[in-house]
């Protein structure tokens, strides 16, 4: 039991959830004042600004440093994997949603003849611009600062 109250009492994860959830809920709303419906799809989905990844992992690096120092273990470690987080969203995976753009271009020019082979559109929205990593970053780092240490 203990165990269980220690991950839900954990700052750090609490502020990395806060940071995930802020991300996701901004592109949440922007979708519901563009579409004027909610989607849950777009609560759950990767991709879009701003970075829930970038705001996820920047909350954690900021609330380690709060809780650690910047001279901890702890925040060297959050740092190298809140770097690699972000250069992933903005390097490979917008390189992979750029690549599904092109295969949905190719099967749907070629929609008047057989396309069994691939019976939906591939996911475009995997990675992110650098500028919706930027943004996913500082909001990440903003939680830390909006929740108090308990």
């Amino acid at each position: 039991m203990e165990y269980i109250i220690g991950i839900f009492t954990n700052y750090v994860l609490i502020c990395a959830f806060i940071g995930w959830f802020s991300a996701q809920f901004i592109k949440c709303g922007a979708y519901i004042i563009k579409n004027h419906q909610f989607s849950f799809s777009v609560l759950m989905s990767s991709g879009g600004m701003p970075s829930s990844h970038s705001s996820t992992v920047c909350a954690m690096v900021a609330a380690t440093a709060k809780m650690e120092g910047t001279k901890s273990v702890y925040f060297a470690l959050a740092f190298v994997l809140a770097f690699i987080v972000m250069y992933d969203a903005a390097g490979v995976r917008r390189a992979a949603g750029e690549q599904a753009k092109v295969l949905n271009r190719i099967v749907n020019d070629l929609s008047k003849g057989d396309t069994r082979y691939l019976d939906r559109d591939l996911k475009e929205l995997l990675g992110h611009t650098p500028l919706q990593v930027f943004v996913g970053a500082l909001l990440g780092f903003v939680i830390p600062l909006l929740v108090p240490v308990f």
